[in-house]
């Protein structure tokens, strides 16, 4: 394989990018600062690729900066691992951050930002109950403690900083309206006791900010220019001003955006905790998660992510979107560079003995992409007995003239069937250059030192229904069979592929290599890559549903903060799809034959 090549082909090309898409905001050339904060409790998943690379790009666009922030202020659910991880995730995505700060660098500041806005009474200490607190302030009930003296909130705060029996008991909350619509601001909490050792500054440090308290605060000091936020902050937005004006401090330009969110994926970490601590998944890297680091073992490219993510730029409108239209981007992305190789089902294997074929192995080159020659070449083997499909032979029929793909005709001259197990002959035609009309078959040399075994895994979502509700048991919906294996025989050159690479076993589909040859054993471990379409590329079955894994499948339901609008102009889309079917596989039939086309006649014959 020419990996230079591939390389080059698969990297971000930014001069495209700024071509292609607008930043939705005014800003000055050189002077605008984004920022990207993700809280290192778990690994990033693609509603965090969205917000990284929106931020990133953005700020390039005006030749600006973009700071990497962990938003540390939480030592209970934070990791040095998460960290670890993040930043891998961030490099993955193409990535590179001007600085990176953390909001534990800036502890010693907030205090004293916290202690000022105790003595202009802005801010007091309470020790509510936290389910008392909570239905005061649905009911717009203000606490006994809202009263006190700055002295006394003073004289809490201390014990808090101690982390003392009695500190631990009390929050500092901000004074504002216990009346206002927006319930989420009414006296919120800024500062809490917490004991838990930080990943960062240890035991240093008993009370921590909150994220309304402390990322305006930063955003401005580290002089962040323009701060994007997904939509479901947008009631906070006041209570961001709030807190700069109070702090006296520079004010920082606010933009919303649309959250990211995919039919049967769960993107909350406490969700998808739960799916790692039951041991549902492998860990946070399963191919089955959302999370970047699974995506990426599921297939999909840089390029692809970034190109989707972009596409969905800072739109507002909130929508429950299918996962086939950045897995159909995906395949554009790697159609054109995916080195083709053979591979036959090891249990679905049917024997062809070639009455005229050679007695020893034979070689010849062949190109590994039939319309790019670029990509590189492979050895190709032919041999007197070869493996079939069992699903190919079942269709096959005595005296029927077939093409040996990249070999040339062959007519089956006699079909055994015992009870299922097919075993065929046949005499090689190759004086015959008519391939129009005839069934194309993928086949490999029966030779067990030409071979190499290996599995393919696909898989299904982890969880049943559309969109879980926050009323939803999410144990009720968890899909209790999301992995099937396939064992295969493959060709000898798929030996010498390595983790990452990108290829497509033809006939069967785009997979991604998970585990080389070797590296565990005798075997290679392929990953089966969705590619946004509805049906299998040819009689060759997968073991899930296709149209499923690209599109989501399940129990249906609608989000309830989705607007009206926004539903039917979904059912508008699904119903235009859905006329549209036909339309996509009359285009795939179309490049199937090219590509038959490609591969038959113009290929070396043995």
């Amino acid at each position: 394989i020419n990996a230079e090549y591939m390389g080059y082909f698969l990297m971000i090309k930014e001069e495209e990018i700024f071509k292609k898409h607008k930043c939705p905001f005014k800003g000055e050339m050189g002077k605008v600062v984004t920022r990207f904060p993700p809280e290192p409790s778990g690994f990033l998943h693609v509603g965090h690729a969205k917000a990284a690379m929106i931020n990133y790009y953005y700020a390039k666009m005006f030749k600006g900066k973009m700071i990497m922030r962990f938003d540390d202020t939480n030592p209970s659910k934070e990791k040095e691992n998460f960290v670890e991880n993040i930043m891998t995730d961030i490099k993955t995505l193409g990535i590179t951050p001007d600085s990176i700060s953390y909001t534990s660098d800036h502890f010693p500041k907030l205090m004293e930002y916290m202690e000022q806005f105790i003595k202009d009474g802005v801010a007091y200490a309470d020790d509510t109950p936290a389910e008392e607190m909570k239905k005061q302030r649905n009911d717009g009930i203000e606490s006994k403690n809202r009263a006190n003296t700055v002295e006394q909130n003073l004289a809490h705060w201390e014990e808090m900083k101690k982390g003392t029996p009695e500190g631990v008991k009390w929050c500092i909350r901000a004074k504002l309206n216990m009346k206002d619509k927006v319930k989420c601001l009414r006296d919120p909490v800024f500062y809490r006791c917490n004991l838990t050792p930080h990943h960062k500054t240890g035991t240093t440090f008993k009370v921590y900010p909150c994220y309304d308290f402390a990322c305006p605060i930063v955003d401005s000091v580290e002089g962040v220019t323009h701060a994007m936020r997904t939509i479901e902050y947008r009631d906070r937005n006041g209570l961001y001003k709030w807190v700069i004006t109070t702090a006296k401090v520079r004010p920082v330009e606010i933009h919303d955006y649309s959250r990211l969110c995919f039919v049967n994926t769960v993107l909350s970490k406490r969700k998808l905790q739960y799916f790692v601590e039951k041991g549902l998944v492998d860990g946070w890297n399963d191919p089955r998660f959302p999370t970047v680091q699974g995506i990426m073992r599921r297939g999909l490219t840089v390029a692809a992510i970034t190109e989707f993510m972009l596409e969905q730029g800072a739109s507002k409108s909130t929508n429950l979107m299918e996962w086939d239209k950045l897995w159909a981007i995906n395949k554009k992305v790697i159609d054109p560079i995916a080195p083709r190789y053979t591979a036959i089902g090891k249990d679905s294997a049917c024997l062809l003995n070639i009455l005229n074929g050679p007695d020893t192995p034979q070689k010849s080159e062949v190109a590994l992409h039939p319309k790019n020659e670029a990509v590189g070449k492979k050895d190709l083997w032919f041999f007197k007995k070869i493996f079939i499909e069992n699903e190919d032979a079942k269709i096959l029929a005595k005296d029927e003239k077939i093409t040996l793909l990249k070999c040339g005709n062959c007519k089956i001259t006699n079909i055994k069937n015992d009870n299922g197990k097919i075993e065929l002959e046949g005499m090689l035609l190759l004086e015959d250059k008519d391939f129009k009309s005839t069934k194309k078959i993928s086949w490999i040399a029966a030779d067990p030192s030409l071979c190499v075994d290996g599995r393919i895994y696909e898989f299904d979502h982890i969880i049943t229904k559309n969109s879980l509700e926050d009323t939803d048991d999410m144990e009720k919906f968890i899909n209790p069979k999301t992995r099937f294996e396939t064992q295969f025989i493959g060709e000898i050159q798929m030996k010498n592929l390595k983790k990452g690479d990108i290829i497509q076993i033809e006939r069967r589909g785009f997979y991604y290599v998970d585990v080389p040859w070797g590296q565990t054993g005798p075997q290679l471990t392929l990953h089966f890559i969705p590619e946004g379409k509805t049906k299998e590329m040819s009689v060759i079955k997968n073991k899930i549903d296709v149209a499923a894994a690209s599109k989501g499948a399940g129990e249906k339901t609608s989000k309830k903060k989705l607007k009206k609008k926004q539903k039917e102009g979904k059912e508008e889309k699904d119903a235009k799809d859905a006329k549209e079917e036909v339309k996509p596989e009359t285009k795939e039939t179309k490049e199937k034959q090219e590509d038959e086309k490609a591969q038959d006649p113009k290929q070396p014959q043995i």
